[in-house]
């Protein structure tokens, strides 16, 4: 079952979140930003020369809007396990499904296309009332900015899959989504170093950073593609589903690394938002295939959420 490929994905970027967490000891956002789009941008190369393809697109506003929107994400998420544990941090990201079916039925309600939803408005509050059950015992300054920029991060994961389904809809492959994706955490990891007055990886280094640093790029780069294969070949309600084991990966790892329980209130506010983001993934569903009944067959991915 092609959509099983979503819980290797979720498996890997469980791993790089905890290694984000202890490099972030040895490097700042902008050094690990910049390394793991250096190691995505060497290892999809690699497999364009074998399999073949191009990376010439006739769609570059589009690639800079996705990179742009994703790297901010990308970057808020990283620093956001800087301030909280692993397994809260995944779950406010993850919250990106709830934004996303938030976003597309405020547009097709703006345009006059549907009525207010009840159900989907019951997700939504849902899903806040799990996080004031998980961010309630972390009441630390710190942690609570934390917290909102993980959250934030959630709502422009939700903005970056948006134009992740129009680039398949144009019929972009996946890999010059993630190369181009790549290529612009390069671009701003270097200028991010260099905002802060650093050169980029100019310092000493250790094996146990270099080590961490090298995971987090293929761990990311390898959990993308099975993401994407997963959304292209499997069921598409099924694999989003599948997405929210990483709130259990990252929670195990959390307690097996650095034996950070989250205590009872913190694991049922994380069932609370995963309960949430599965009604609102199931929201989406039916109201895309409702939609999609009159429309000719598109790329798979563009029903990703």
């Amino acid at each position: 079952m092609q959509s099983l490929w979503m819980l290797v994905a979720s498996f890997l970027f469980s791993i790089m979140g905890v290694c984000v967490k202890l490099a972030s000891d040895y490097y700042s956002t902008s050094e690990i930003v910049l390394c793991r789009g250096l190691i995505g941008i060497s290892v999809i190369a690699a497999l364009v020369r074998v399999r073949g393809g191009t990376f010439r697109t006739p769609f570059p506003r589009d690639h800079l809007i996705r990179g742009g929107v994703g790297v901010i994400s990308l970057w808020l998420w990283f620093y956001s396990f800087s301030l909280l544990p692993v397994a809260t941090a995944t779950t406010l990201n993850y919250m990106s499904s709830i934004w996303i079916a938030v976003m597309l039925f405020a547009a097709a309600w703006w345009q006059g296309n549907k009525k207010f939803e009840w159900g989907l408005a019951a997700t939504v509050v849902l899903s806040f009332i799990g996080v004031a059950l998980l961010m309630r015992p972390s009441l630390d300054a710190d942690q609570l900015l934390g917290g909102a920029i993980s959250l934030f991060s959630g709502v422009l994961s939700a903005l970056v899959y948006l134009q992740v389904r129009k680039l398949g809809l144009l019929g972009e492959p996946e890999y010059r989504v993630v190369f181009y994706f790549s290529l612009t955490g390069v671009l701003a990891g270097l200028v991010g170093s260099v905002a802060t007055g650093r050169v980029p990886l100019w310092h000493s280094h250790s094996w146990q950073g270099a080590a961490l640093v090298i995971m987090i790029g293929l761990t990311a780069t390898l959990a993308q593609i099975a993401m994407t294969r997963a959304y292209r070949l499997g069921n598409t309600l099924v694999t989003a589903n599948l997405q929210y084991t990483g709130i259990v990966f990252s929670s195990l790892f959390g307690v097996l690394v650095w034996n950070d329980a989250p205590g009872w209130l913190g694991w049922l506010g994380m069932g609370v938002i995963l309960a949430s983001g599965l009604l609102a993934t199931y929201h989406n569903h039916r109201s895309s295939q409702i939609a999609a009944r009159n429309l000719p067959k598109v790329d798979p991915i563009a029903t990703e959420v």
